[in-house]
């Protein structure tokens, strides 16, 4: 699509500054959200350009185009925009982890003897629970039915 070199860089840039780029499918937007003076026709153009050459991975769900760039759109968009080595997009930089705050643990003091431990060391009946009885009537077989004829 022809559009204007400034309208092309802006875009190139704001991709190259974001590292991604969403668009919604709407082809009559005069402005797009992100770019100002830029029409969102020219920046899914753009970026359609870009993806067919795989300098940007495109995903499309619920009406929004979702574009990534790639290595080599990195290396492409740096030489096209004059850019030094050292700026790289912001979803390739680290980021900075603020240190987590640092907190006493409280001290659980002396264990103390509980009713739980006489229940844990109790002697257990061997009559309790389902398998202690002998299930009179249990006849064995898989699948629908009674277990078939006796």
């Amino acid at each position: 699509m022809l559009m204007p070199t400034k309208n092309r860089k802006a875009i190139y840039e704001y991709l190259f500054k974001e590292g991604v780029c969403v668009a919604k499918k709407d082809y009559n937007l005069k402005t797009h959200p992100d770019i100002p003076n830029v029409t969102n026709l020219e920046v899914i153009k753009a970026c359609k350009s870009l993806a067919s050459r795989e300098y940007v991975k495109e995903q499309f769900a619920w009406r929004h185009h979702y574009w990534y760039l790639t290595n080599e759109g990195i290396d492409y968009l740096r030489e096209y925009l004059h850019l030094p080595a050292e700026i790289v997009p912001s979803t390739v930089k680290a980021k900075q982890r603020e240190p987590r705050p640092g907190f006493e643990r409280m001290s659980r003091g002396p264990k103390i003897e509980s009713d739980r431990d006489a229940y844990r060391t109790a002697e257990k009946v061997t009559e309790a629970g389902p398998g202690a009885a002998p299930v009179s009537g249990y006849r064995g077989g898989y699948g629908r039915g009674a277990g078939g004829l006796q």
